[in-house]
């Protein structure tokens, strides 16, 4: 039995494939799992390492910009539409090899994650007559999943049914499949991940982390906010995860502000495979508002602070749902960006104010779904099953 997992650009698209990955090798452990990811993807090492992936294939795909510039100008930019008109031939060459990749490959389903690769691979598998199945974990459906969506076998979601615009007969919800290295988060092993982390027990953690690829003005916003943050909260430490390219100019913004008492109290990492004991070590998580992101903090239990970017509007409506359940703090970008203000103070009351932060976690916790992985195996092999019968 082969079945093909699809999908790429962010750590937020890999962390579900592999999490789904691992429980279809426990239920079904002479499968062949088999990634298909883009090409020049720095992220596809990932599940190229993961035990779960047996064999890792890349094809081209292209994106469509829609965010290069505001409003209607966007239409006009022509950086914008070269890029586009340059990646709609990536992407037709895609569906090419990813055609003859799947008549070689013979899989019995795809299951595609989103990210501009699922597209090509889902026509190819369309025109093959390979069932296939999307998944969405934000509260609006990627563009990638809205292109494929007419073909797909059945929509698996994050959120409830009647939030998604595809037809209700066709939607599973299973909620957003993550590692079991996230696991609700006690005192004793807070205080583990702080001693192998070599961090003060009694420390103020704050941690920042803007995705697998970082957000480049989310690192600018907290460096700013840095040396107020200290003077407000004495007993602060910082984990900065900036982003695999960003690390070295964000460390190198922190050693021109802070001083070098303050500066010891701040670890900066490009990209890091434990963000789960980064996580477990925090008292408080500043974040974009990526649905696999708020999934992980909320099985751990974090108060969560989230600044979504503007361009990401999925991930502002990510973080509106939340926010109105008082589940996490939201604040926007242009709120963050202002000088000794919002950020600031939103960041000093949760690192001051235990009772803030246990409020936070307690409401956050509610949308936790430990069982997500599972549930989406049990569809993707449920499937396989019935597609055999056939």
């Amino acid at each position: 039995m082969t079945i093909v997992l699809t999908g790429g650009g962010s750590g937020g698209h890999i962390t579900p494939i592999l999490a789904v990955a691992a429980e279809l090798k426990k239920q079904l452990p002479d499968a062949r799992l088999v990634y298909i990811g883009q090409r020049g993807d720095r992220l596809s090492d990932i599940p190229a390492a993961d035990p779960s992936i047996d064999v890792v294939y890349s094809v081209s795909a292209g994106k469509f910009r829609r965010y290069k510039s505001d409003g209607i100008k966007q239409i006009f930019d022509l950086k914008t539409q070269a890029l586009n008109v340059r990646d709609l031939f990536r992407m037709l060459a895609g569906i090419w090899q990813s055609f003859w990749l799947l008549r070689r490959l013979r899989p019995e389903l795809i299951f595609t994650r989103g990210g501009f690769v699922s597209v090509p691979v889902a026509v190819a598998g369309r025109l093959s007559g390979i069932p296939y199945i999307t998944h969405d974990s934000d509260a609006l459906p990627s563009l990638a999943n809205r292109l494929i969506a007419s073909g797909a076998r059945l929509h698996a979601v994050a959120l409830p049914a009647h939030t998604y615009p595809y037809p209700q007969d066709k939607i599973v919800v299973t909620g957003v499949p993550v590692s079991q290295k996230y696991q609700p988060v006690t005192a004793a092993n807070q205080a583990a991940a702080r001693e192998k982390l070599k961090i003060a027990r009694d420390a103020r953690v704050l941690l920042i982390t803007g995705g697998g690829n970082g957000a480049a003005g989310l690192n600018h916003q907290i460096v700013t906010a840095s040396k107020e943050l200290f003077a407000a909260v004495p007993e602060l430490f910082i984990l900065h995860v900036a982003g695999r390219d960003l690390a070295d100019t964000t460390a190198a913004k922190y050693d021109n502000l802070l001083t070098a008492e303050q500066r010891q109290k701040v670890r900066v990492v490009g990209f890091t495979t434990d963000l789960h004991m980064f996580s477990e070590a925090a008292d408080v998580v500043v974040a974009r508002g990526g649905a696999t992101n708020l999934a992980e903090f909320a099985i751990q239990g974090k108060a969560c602070l989230i600044i979504p970017s503007p361009q990401l509007h999925w991930n502002v409506v990510n973080a509106r749902v939340l926010a109105e359940q008082g589940a996490v703090e939201m604040l926007s970008e242009e709120k963050a960006a202002e000088q000794g203000g919002a950020l600031v103070d939103a960041l000093s009351v949760l690192l001051n104010n235990a009772v803030a932060r246990q409020k936070l976690a307690a409401n956050i916790t509610q949308f936790g779904q430990p069982t997500a992985a599972k549930n989406l195996a049990d569809v993707l092999i449920s499937l396989v099953r019935e597609s055999a019968k056939q």
